[in-house]
């Protein structure tokens, strides 16, 4: 970076009081799938804003390290917002932790539990804007509708992608898995929601022309 770059960052840091970003209260690690092909799997790391009790958004980095690149957003509702949701929107959310992957790093479990018992009641939905892991250079192309892990065998996280997690923070992710049997389970879950597990199909944005609508001129 320039140096006159490094001083405009430091002097609005000091100027701005950056409210929005101030607000993120939560970092939670899991995984993610491209809805399109659930081979391709990345570890994503979830900065979170309670909105309300209801309603939560997050900024979705590949990693919590200072060079980690913004690839996507999340939106999380409880299962009270997602009933009133239309069916066709519903198909695009997916459940949140029932795979038992979903982590808050160096956050000890018992303290991290009330928040789990919440999210296991709720559905996100999560669009990735940036495919880092093939490589791109900058965000390119429309974004991609991400899917969250299951227990089935097609969507399962790659055991390599779940032990290098592992190892970062040192935890076991079988040992927290085993110990949410009490707020896991398909059970609990709408079954609109993770639409491939009925249907064996995705939804996938592409970019195609339009027209146009014509600007009006006021006087």
């Amino acid at each position: 970076m320039a140096l006159g770059s490094h001083m405009l960052d430091k002097g609005a840091k000091m100027l701005q009081p950056l409210k929005p970003i101030n607000q993120m209260s939560q970092h939670a690690c899991t995984f993610a799938l491209y809805s399109q092909g659930m081979s391709r799997q990345i570890e994503t790391h979830h900065f979170v804003t309670r909105i309300n009790q209801d309603f939560l958004q997050c900024a979705v980095y590949d990693s919590d390290d200072s060079s980690g690149r913004l690839i996507g957003v999340e939106y999380i509702v409880s299962d009270r917002i997602f009933d009133t949701l239309p069916p066709d929107e519903q198909k695009l959310w997916h459940s949140e932790i029932q795979s038992g992957l979903l982590v808050h790093p160096r956050v000890p479990e018992m303290v991290a539990k009330p928040e789990l018992d919440n999210l296991a009641k709720t559905y996100g939905k999560f669009w990735c804007t940036w495919q880092t892991d093939r490589g791109d250079k900058l965000p390119i192309g429309p974004p991609s509708l991400m899917m969250s892990p299951q227990q089935e065998a097609e969507c399962m996280v790659r055991p390599e992608l779940v032990k290098k997690r592992d190892d970062k923070y040192n935890i076991s992710t079988a040992a927290i898995r085993g110990s949410r049997t009490d707020i896991m389970g398909p059970g609990k879950l709408h079954s609109v929601a993770d639409h491939w597990r009925n249907h064996n199909k995705c939804f996938a944005i592409d970019v195609e022309n339009t027209v146009m609508n014509k600007i009006t001129l006021f006087p």
